[in-house]
C-alpha cells in the first residue's frame, strides 16, 4: 500500500516496495512504500534500531535498496550520480561532522566552493546563513569547531547543510546530544526556520515531543516497517500498541530514556 497526502502535491521522494537487508540476511527495512511531498516536513519516529536512519541513508544513496526503488525528484537513486545527488540534499547528523581544520566560514562554504561559486558570493551566503541560525558573522566566522559550544556547532551544521540551497534536507537526530534547554531553543529556532525556507525535510528522531513540534506528518517505524503515517493528531487516535506507547510519552517526563529501556513490544 502506498501512503500519501494528496495526488495534487508534487512528490520529492518516493519509496516503492523498498527493502534493505544486510549481507547476513538480517532485514533492516521491509517493503516500505512512502511518498514525501515538496515543502513538507516528514518526521520519522521510532526506537533505536527501528530502521529510521536506514530509510534516511537510502534517500541520499549512502545505501542502495536490496529490493524495490527509491526515487528523488522522479529519478531512481541508482540512476543518480551519488556526488551530484548528495549535493542536492543537505544532511545533518547528531555528531554534526564539521571539519576540525576548517573555520566556521570554510565549513559552511565547502559545498558552494565545490560547486564553483565565486568567493564574494560564498561570503555573502555564509554571512546570511549565520545570521539565520542566530550566530554573528563577525564573532563566529573565523572560529574553529573546537572553539564552539555544542549548540553553536549544531547551528553551524544546519547552516552548512543549507549552504548550496538544496531542495531536500535530511536530519538524523541532529539535536539529540544537546542539553535539554539548548535542545528546546534550537528546536524552536528550527521550527521557525523551516517555515520560512519551504524545504522538503525528512527528520529522524525518537523523541515524540520533537516530532509533534516539527512535523507536517509523522511516520512511525517499528522493526523496519511503517506502522503509522499521518498527521501528528493521528498518533493520538491509533489503537496500535507501539503507536500508543509513543503517544503515552507525551505525558511522560522522560520519554526518550524510557523508550530506549523498554522491550520492543509493549502490550496495550
Amino acid at each position: 500500500m502506498v501512503i500519501s497526502v494528496s495526488d495534487n502535491h508534487q512528490k520529492a521522494i518516493e519509496f516503492h516496495d523498498v527493502s534493505y537487508r544486510l549481507f547476513d540476511g538480517k532485514s533492516l527495512l521491509s517493503n516500505l512504500n512512502l511518498e514525501v511531498f515538496q515543502g513538507e516536513t516528514l518526521v520519522l519516529l521510532g526506537r533505536s534500531g527501528s530502521g529510521k536512519t536506514t530509510t534516511l541513508k537510502l534517500i541520499n544513496r549512502l545505501l542502495d535498496p536490496t529490493e524495490g526503488e527509491v526515487r528523488v525528484e522522479g529519478v531512481a537513486t541508482t540512476r543518480w550520480d551519488p556526488i551530484r545527488l548528495r549535493r542536492r540534499i543537505g544532511y545533518v547528523i547528531q555528531e554534526i561532522g564539521l571539519f576540525p581544520h576548517l573555520t566556521v566560514e570554510q565549513n559552511i562554504g565547502l559545498v558552494p566552493r565545490l560547486e564553483g561559486w565565486e568567493a564574494e558570493r560564498i561570503q555573502g551566503r555564509v554571512r546570511g546563513l549565520l545570521d539565520m541560525v542566530g550566530l554573528d558573522y563577525g564573532h563566529f566566522a573565523s572560529r574553529y569547531p573546537r572553539e564552539l559550544s555544542g549548540g553553536q556547532r549544531q547551528r553551524v551544521g544546519v547552516a552548512r547543510a543549507l549552504a548550496a540551497d538544496p531542495p531536500i534536507m535530511l536530519l538524523d537526530e541532529p539535536f539529540g546530544a544537546l542539553d535539554p534547554i539548548t535542545r528546546r531553543e534550537i528546536q524552536q529556532e528550527f521550527h521557525s526556520l523551516k517555515k520560512r525556507l519551504g524545504k522538503t525535510i525528512v527528520f529522524v528522531t525518537h523523541d515524540v515531543r520533537e516530532a509533534f513540534l516539527l512535523a507536517s506528518r509523522i511516520g512511525l517505524i517499528k522493526d523496519g516497517e511503517m506502522v503509522l503515517l499521518g498527521q501528528p493528531a493521528d498518533l493520538l487516535k491509533s489503537d496500535d500498541p507501539e503507536v500508543r506507547a509513543f503517544a503515552d510519552c507525551l505525558r511522560d517526563p522522560a520519554p526518550s530514556a524510557e523508550l530506549r529501556s523498554k522491550p520492543s513490544v509493549i502490550a496495550p
